[in-house]
């Protein structure tokens, strides 16, 4: 896969000319614009007061909704909040944070502008004074860092004839991950077994099987307390559970993969990483150039999906970006 580059000067030329606000027609637009070209034909030497009236009402709400609209766009603060976790190919949660001096804004749409994200977030209307949230479900087309460069802000009130459109610039960059699919291979055999005071599946007060029912004794945890049986024993009675059995995988990532090849390995990757640990199992990464150590929890598989996002995007500049987390 090829690294999005930073934009070309053609581009970022383009960018710089651009007028402060774009108009595009919409289909409605389009019909009311047709409607008032006939008025105004069939006005043409007629002298028809009342088509002459007619036409100069159309026109006049055209004016009316430039007017209208420009007012919304005005005085508005955007930011850009982003995604706790964006995966390739799915779904994923994408935030704004929008205000505003004065006034009211309504019929708001926000996208991000330049970027192969799709998706984009709706809201209906802004008080003055108070920050809102917007929220939208985005969607990317492939796993790694995708650059940010500012953000779409449309609405097409009053009438909905036309879409007024003004682009606030945020630089930034969005860490996709790769998409958690299905794994066509078992990850291998454990490197190793049981080990420390959660190895052995003998010792009790875990999380595994019921192993058996003892009296509570005194400043115990009372949430292992099986009340049914409590009630039948006339006192309380504490559920004690096997430790849960804790393995060691260390997955890898082969040298020498590019293009699908490598995709698919991460997707794979990431879909054995996070089978092992939702099993509450320790999951370690050999990639090409790093190595993550063993570790279990979250925050491991949020390195590992991290790690496989950068695979083969070592040399993409990250100046001027915020970080290269997920934005």
């Amino acid at each position: 896969m090829k690294a999005p580059a930073r934009p070309s000067f053609k581009a970022r030329l383009r960018a710089w000319l651009r007028p402060p606000r774009t108009l595009t027609v919409t289909k409605t637009g389009r019909t009311y614009l047709v409607v008032t070209f006939g008025v105004g034909l069939g006005a043409l030497n007629t002298g028809n007061n009342l088509l002459y009236l007619l036409l100069g009402l159309l026109l006049s709400m055209v004016v009316v909704s430039g007017v209208l609209s420009e007012r919304c766009l005005r005085d508005l603060t955007v930011r850009r909040v982003g995604a706790d976790a964006a995966f390739a190919r799915e779904p994923f949660a994408y935030r704004w944070a929008v205000s505003r001096k004065a006034g009211h804004g309504f019929a708001l749409t926000f996208s991000e502008d330049l970027s192969p994200l799709t998706g984009a977030g709706k809201l209906g209307h802004l008080p003055a004074g108070k920050e809102h949230i917007v929220r939208a479900d985005l969607a990317a087309p492939h796993r790694g860092p995708v650059r940010l460069s500012g953000v779409r802000v449309t609405t097409t009130w009053p009438l909905g004839l036309f879409a007024k459109t003004r682009v606030f610039s945020l630089e930034g960059m969005l860490l996709v991950y790769p998409r958690r699919g299905y794994a066509c291979k078992e990850p291998g055999p454990a490197e190793k077994g049981p080990r420390g005071e959660a190895g052995s599946p003998r010792h009790l007060d875990g999380t595994g099987d019921v192993a058996g029912l003892r009296e509570l004794a005194a400043n115990e945890d009372a949430r292992r307390i099986h009340w049914l049986k409590s009630a039948t024993a006339g006192r309380l009675l504490k559920v004690e559970r096997e430790r849960e059995e804790r393995r060691v995988w260390k997955l890898a990532l082969e040298t020498g993969l590019t293009g699908d090849a490598l995709e698919r390995r991460c997707e794979e990757v990431a879909a054995q990483a996070h089978q092992l640990l939702d099993a509450g199992h320790e999951v370690g990464l050999q990639l090409p150039e790093r190595t993550l150590r063993p570790a279990a929890g979250a925050s491991q598989e949020r390195r590992i999906l991290q790690a496989l996002a950068w695979e083969g995007f070592e040399d993409v500049d990250t100046a001027g970006a915020d970080s290269r987390e997920a934005a």
